[in-house]
């Protein structure tokens, strides 16, 4: 919900041709294996985080495919692991009670305005920080998968473009 993002792109190029481009590849991105799997009508970008001693929040990917009028549109959705999704949740959870904490007390007890504005620092100060590293880690491979498949996609429509002589 929070940490899903879906972007969308038009290629000329047929559904099948953009398919035989990505299904099993490996894309590495931070030191880290993301495979390309198919699955049903779609593919799924997965990483392979056994190995990795540190915490990662990573993403799960799924690319559909829509032909339409002679294109295929190329949806891209990007969702947290469920394993993943606890922590990051509890963070905007504490963020938002101590937002609400600092709105009750302004108007509850207006002459202890001290505690109401360190509630309200802490809140945005934690939620600022957990923001700025979601953007370096998560949001980063996000970027990055959504970079490599329109990349690979790219160069399918390249490839199959006829070449001009001059």
């Amino acid at each position: 919900m929070f940490f899903t993002r879906t972007h969308s792109y038009k290629f000329s190029a047929s559904r099948q041709d953009l398919k035989d481009r990505l299904v099993g590849k490996h894309v590495r991105i931070h030191n880290l294996d993301f495979e390309v799997m198919e699955k049903d009508q779609s593919l799924s970008i997965i990483p392979h985080a056994e190995q990795v001693d540190a915490i990662k929040t990573l993403p799960i990917t799924q690319v559909d495919f829509k032909e339409e009028n002679g294109k295929t549109k190329v949806v891209i959705t990007s969702r947290m692991r469920k394993l993943d999704l606890g922590g990051p949740m509890l963070v905007v959870i504490f963020c938002g009670f101590l937002l609400g904490a600092s709105i009750v007390l302004f108007f509850a007890a207006p002459n202890e305005h001290q505690i109401t504005y360190t509630l309200l620092g802490i809140g945005l100060f934690t939620f600022i920080t957990f923001t700025i590293r979601m953007q370096m880690g998560y949001f980063d491979y996000v970027r990055k998968i959504r970079a490599y498949v329109k990349a690979r996609s790219e160069a399918v429509i390249s490839a199959s473009a006829p070449v001009m002589a001059a």
